[in-house]
């Protein structure tokens, strides 16, 4: 066996919402090692979205994780090198790489709106997963439009 499988991360639940997921998406949002600042711009964005939610009945952080799921891709392209040309090989993805895919999709999607601060930038990007709509969605799409595109290449999987 040349692969050896690695160990999977354990995160320790946030203080907050006591969720381990709210800790690894925080740890995206993370820049020069300050969790403090992410915590403060994830709970702020959870915040914001109360206010934004109106007659939804669902919690800030159920619409987070419904918007995450939205976002979350299933397969992707990577590129196989056949004879003396490179190939788009449509790979299915494992349930750990979905989620990391999906933070980061959001996140940068996040980062270029135009809202003033980072919280009311993910903010919306959050609400606008949790509606199927938004950037992070259309680049989801764009992924399995890819994928669906090089099907015929499906059989050359690694």
């Amino acid at each position: 066996m040349r692969k050896v499988k690695r160990k999977e991360k354990v995160y320790f639940p946030d203080p907050k919402f006591h969720d381990p997921l709210v800790t690894r998406f925080v740890n995206h949002i993370m820049k020069n090692g300050k969790k403090n600042i992410a915590y403060n711009i994830f709970y702020n964005a959870m915040e914001k979205i109360e206010i934004i939610k109106k007659k939804e009945e669902k919690s800030a952080l159920e619409i987070w994780k419904e918007g995450l799921k939205n976002v979350m891709p299933h397969v992707e392209v990577r590129s196989r090198r056949m004879g003396g040309s490179n190939i788009q090989v449509p790979v299915p993805i494992s349930s750990n790489s979905k989620i990391t895919k999906a933070m980061k999709l959001l996140i940068s999607c996040a980062f270029i709106r135009n809202e003033k601060t980072m919280a009311n930038k993910l903010a919306y990007e959050i609400w606008d997963a949790f509606q199927e709509q938004g950037e992070a969605v259309k680049r989801k799409e764009n992924i399995h439009k890819m994928a669906e595109a090089n099907k015929a290449f499906s059989h050359f999987r690694f």
